[in-house]
């Protein structure tokens, strides 16, 4: 990583009235913050292009006893340019290179407390924290609240989905990032239950463009943040967790020790969606907390428990998950809930043998929860003490279990996100990895936790197994998460369910609406680097044998990521690569067919792979030779898909 350095010391003093204004820009000079000091308090605007994206909005901290928000004197400003290059197999895109400015203000407010405000601006992303300086005796900041605003114009509508109520849904296991969300909705509009928005929120600033607004940064050391409910005049405001989560146990305040900094807020800023859908400045502004034990490894995994349900937790159904894994040639198979009981801990250590022999890794599925939810499934009470967690890691790491998958997680207070940390860290030390479910958002965990694999924190699949109307409403969601949830981390959503109905034996249950080629297209387009996928062993001669073959092949890791062409809640494709192959996927959340004429420069091989949907919405299967100009008319069917595969 290189950074270049240049201290300004200008040694201004605030002037009641007098407005000091500084400006930090992108390196193409196109996105461009602006801040301005006004009568002891700080703000903040964003325009693109000369466009205002972000009105004025304020900055800064109020702590218990120190105030950090008014009264606020400029001492010094430091400039720094941000070269880094990184990789991280995890994320859309392997190779990143970060270009970005800094800006570094240092400010004091009239007792000669220090806050210091830091801006990174690169081409389209925006990202800024505060560090507070220990200044005297104190050696913690206790933070009531965190000023730290955004004010979007009046033109703009929202795509957000709201914060749930501590303690209530299915075992008090909420909030968990499940619920659903609102697309072009007016500003002001009181969320559905009064609580906010959970992070990421998408906001269309009218003609100008397009904002997406999260958070990145945070472990252990702060607690998750949302955002409060919006004013009419779009005014939204950093939020810290509710009293009642955690069942009230724990702040909801954070507190950090001094010398110390908060987590990230980042604004991901485009004229189109292109940069929305394309942005790593979640894994930009972080840094690796810890070396892996070992290299991990990632891929596919079969999951009995998403339409087999508890009852296929036995022996005899998992080794059949364990054959159909061999078959397809992944790499895991999931064993969810109540295993320790219906199955036990000999029998796991016998599947596992099995599994070896095949070539196929078991991960084991573990309940939070301590004090927090009131979930029945077991095993319970072995993720929340270091002490029951450690020995339990120890028999996993001894006996060969690949990875962990944590559910039913209590909210996002400063404790929570400790528990997510040691979680992580204690399962490093023995070699496994982690997928988090019934949880909060992954805040840059990919490149801070190297054993993290994904989170949940969606509206998922299992929802489709429950609910008539998660399947009526399947396509529209699915063409948000690219654009919001999946933007900005790994999402562990379960895709590709291949039943027409939702049941063990394909005839009874919820009924799926979406075509297979849509399910297929899902693969692709929802990213994490170990997929948890649907498909059952029924599906291996139910289905024609090229949707099979394509799901033998699709990978879950990939080398770049390139936005074609969507409307978040509408449409939506999108082009990945692994290694010399790409795979282009779109689905169409409209209840009419789409037509589309698609230009493909990453496309240079003589042959195309098509999968499409035919007029009655059957799967089809064609090889295309290279087309002229690199461009393809294809036609979306209602609640349809498409994929192309090529070099």
């Amino acid at each position: 990583m290189k950074r270049f350095l240049i201290v300004i010391f200008l040694g201004f003093t605030s002037v009641l009235g007098f407005a000091q204004k500084l400006t930090v820009a992108g390196p193409d000079k196109r996105l461009v913050v602006n801040l301005s000091l006004e009568n002891g308090q700080l703000y903040y605007d964003v325009q693109l292009d000369g466009k205002v994206m972000l009105e004025r909005s304020a900055l800064g901290l109020k702590g218990r006893e120190v105030d950090l928000s008014t009264h606020l004197r400029l001492i010094d400003q430091v400039y720094n340019q941000i070269d880094e290059q990184y990789e991280e197999q995890k994320i859309k895109r392997k190779q990143v290179h970060y270009q970005a400015n800094e800006l570094i203000c240092k400010l004091e407010n009239a007792d000669k407390q220090a806050l210091h405000v830091i801006f990174r601006v690169s081409n389209h992303d925006i990202a800024f924290r505060y560090h507070v300086p220990q200044s005297g005796e104190a050696a913690n900041f206790y933070i009531e609240e965190e000023r730290s605003a955004f004010k979007f114009p009046n033109l703009t509508t929202t795509f957000l989905t709201p914060q749930a109520p501590a303690m209530s849904g299915w075992m008090k296991s909420k909030p968990s990032y499940e619920e659903g969300y609102t697309a072009d909705e007016q500003l002001g509009v009181r969320s559905k239950y009064g609580l906010g928005y959970t992070f990421p929120g998408l906001f269309h600033v009218g003609d100008r463009g397009w904002v997406l607004v999260s958070e990145t940064g945070v472990g252990a050391l702060y607690c998750g943040s949302k955002l409060s409910e919006g004013t009419k005049d779009g005014l939204y405001q950093i939020a810290f967790p509710e009293v009642d989560e955690n069942n009230g146990i724990g702040s909801a305040q954070p507190v950090i020790a001094l010398p110390g900094n908060t987590p990230w807020r980042t604004l991901t800023v485009g004229s189109t969606l292109k940069p929305i859908v394309e942005t790593t400045v979640a894994f930009d502004v972080v840094e690796p907390l810890y070396k892996a034990s070992k290299p991990y490894t990632f891929g596919r995994s079969t999951w009995s428990w998403l339409e087999w349900q508890d009852g296929s937790i036995n022996m005899e159904d998992q080794k059949k998950f364990v054959d159909l894994s061999a078959a397809m040639g992944y790499e895991f198979v999931l064993v969810d809930n109540w295993w320790d009981s219906k199955i036990g801990r000999d029998k796991i250590e016998t599947l596992i043998a099995y599994g070896q022999d095949k070539g196929v890794g078991i991960c084991l599925w573990y309940n939070s929860n301590g004090f927090w939810n009131d979930a029945p499934q077991t095993p319970k009470n072995m993720m929340n003490t270091a002490a029951a967690r450690k020995k339990e890691m120890a028999w996993m790491q001894k006996v060969g279990i690949k990875g962990i998958k944590v559910d039913f997680f209590g909210g996002d207070k400063q404790e929570t996100m400790k528990l997510y940390e040691d979680i992580l860290s204690d399962a490093n030390d023995h070699g496994l990895t982690v997928i988090f479910h019934g949880c909060t958002l992954p805040r840059g965990w990919e490149r801070m936790y190297p054993n993290f694999v994904g989170s949940e924190a969606v509206l998922a699949s299992e929802n489709l197994i429950f609910s008539q109307h998660a399947n009526d409403t399947e396509a529209f969601h699915a063409s948000l998460h690219p654009f919001i949830r999946n933007a900005v981390g790994s999402m562990d959503f379960g895709p590709v369910l291949l039943n027409k109905r939702h049941n063990r034996e394909n005839n009874g249950g919820m009924s799926r609406k979406t075509t297979e080629t849509f399910q297929l297209a899902t693969a692709v387009l929802f990213q994490t680097p170990v997929q948890n996928f649907g498909i059952t062993p029924n599906n291996l001669t139910e289905m024609p044998a090229y949707v099979i073959d394509f799901m033998k092949e699709v990978p879950t890791v990939w080398d770049e990521t390139v936005f074609i062409d969507g409307y978040p809640g509408q449409y939506v494709v999108l082009a990945r690569r692994h290694g010399d192959r790409w795979y282009i996927a779109g689905i169409n959340a409209e209840k009419k067919a789409k037509e589309l004429t698609l230009n493909l420069p990453m496309l240079s091989g003589n042959k195309w792979e098509l999968y499409q949907d035919n007029r009655d919405r059957s799967p089809q299967y064609q090889v295309l030779p290279a087309q002229k100009g690199k461009q393809l008319k294809v036609t979306l069917q209602a609640d349809g898909g498409f994929i192309i595969v090529g070099q």
